[in-house]
Formats: structure tokens, sequence, C-alpha cells
């Protein structure tokens, strides 16, 4: 059977996938433009004709796996219902026990742009992405009066500092806090940020998490059902 020749960009992609699904399982410092080339069954200079550097690699994989992320958390802030409802859906899919991108990742991703600046200024531009989006919406739903938030990106801050400690928390000691724990604490956070004591009162009763048919595939850190937090290749 002829094998599909592919184009630049899928073939681009298709590198980029290989690379996340490595960098998820063996880490950065262990990944090697051999293995990526390895996983798809091509040359190493088929690898470096698209990523001249294994450390240009490293950056594009972790951007094309968070920029997935972003596109989600865009529809989910995108939807048609109160800012309440939008918000506490996105931080119930960020949370660990949500569907972003699986936390391994991250984790991944923020201990190397400590050693490498390219991937740094990666990093940091999807973060303040991702914070702004969340400011935004926050500033749209006390501009509506559903609730009173002197400060929408300390709060975006906050909220984002909370869930990011929480996944390394729980990524490192899996198991450590049950599922139902760790989405009360996340509503709770929530809550004190927008100052409200209750989402019925807010409108934002039974809104549910993202659904595993709306997002990404859900990933390891999720328990059986992955986290910000979906599974990392798919």
């Amino acid at each position: 059977m002829a094998r599909v020749r592919l184009g630049a960009a899928e073939r681009r992609e298709a590198l980029l996938r290989a690379a996340v699904g490595l960098i998820e399982a063996r880490g950065v410092a262990a990944l090697r433009v051999a293995d990526v080339a390895a996983e798809l069954g091509v040359s190493n200079a088929l690898v470096l004709y698209h990523f001249a550097t294994k450390e240009q690699l490293v950056a594009a994989a972790f951007a094309h796996a968070a920029e997935e992320d972003l596109a989600r958390l865009r529809r989910v802030l995108g939807r048609r219902t109160t800012a309440v409802r939008r918000l506490r859906a996105a931080v119930r899919w960020y949370a660990p026990t949500g569907q972003a991108k699986g936390w391994r990742l991250w984790i991944e991703r923020w201990a190397a742009a400590l050693r490498e600046p390219a991937l740094r200024e990666v990093a940091g531009a999807l973060d303040r992405e991702w914070k702004a989006a969340l400011t935004r919406v926050i500033a749209e739903g006390a501009a509506a009066g559903e609730f009173t938030c002197p400060d929408p990106a300390a709060s975006a801050w906050r909220l984002t500092a909370f869930l990011d400690g929480l996944a390394v928390q729980m990524t490192s000691y899996a198991g450590a806090l049950p599922r139902a724990t760790l989405l009360e604490w996340a509503d709770g956070a929530l809550a004190r940020e927008l100052g409200v004591t209750s989402f019925a009162t807010a409108g934002a009763a039974g809104e549910p998490a993202v659904g595993p048919t709306e997002g990404p595939e859900a990933g390891p850190e999720a328990g059986p059902a992955p986290s910000a937090a979906p599974q990392i290749s798919s």
C-alpha cells in the first residue's frame, strides 16, 4: 500500500504532535530529534528541515499544544451566556480535573523555560493571553452588574496562580485529593474573586464542566475518566 504524501503544513503538525507526546512521556531533557523522526518513520533530516534545532522544535511543540487549549478557552469564554457561567466553565476546565492540556506537559514547559530564553518568551506570551482572556470576561461581568470585582486583572492572576499551584501538587502527588474536593476548591476560589456566595444566585446553577464531546480528550491527570490541563497527543 502506497504511503500518503503529506503537505508541508500537515507534516509540520504531525512532527509537533509527535514531539508533544514524547515530551509528556519522557520530558524535555530526554527528547531527541531522532526520537521524533522514529515516531513518524521519517529521517532526522526531514525533522531538521522544519525545525533547525531541537530547541526550536520544543518551543514550537509547546506553542502548538497551548494554542489548542487557548482555542478551546476562547470557545468556552465566547459562549452566549452570562459571564459567571462562562467563567465557571473555564475554571473547571482549566483545573487539575479538567480537560486542558496534561499538566505534566506544562510543568515541563515551566522547568525548561528557566533554562531556555526562547521557550520562556513563548511560555510568557501564552500565559499572558490566558490571563487577558479571563480578565476580559471578568470585566464584562462586573460591568454588567453580575458581580463586583474592582480589579479583574488581579483576580485573573490570583485564579491562575491558585489553579497552577493546585495542579502542580496534584501532578506530583497523584490522588492526594478527590476530584469533588478539587472542584469545590476551584468553585470557591472563583466565588471569592467574584464576591458571590452562591453560583445559583449568580446565575450559574447547573453549569457543567466541559464535557468530553466538547473539548479535547481526557488525559491521565483527571483519573479514570486530564487534565489544562486533555490527552496530550490527541
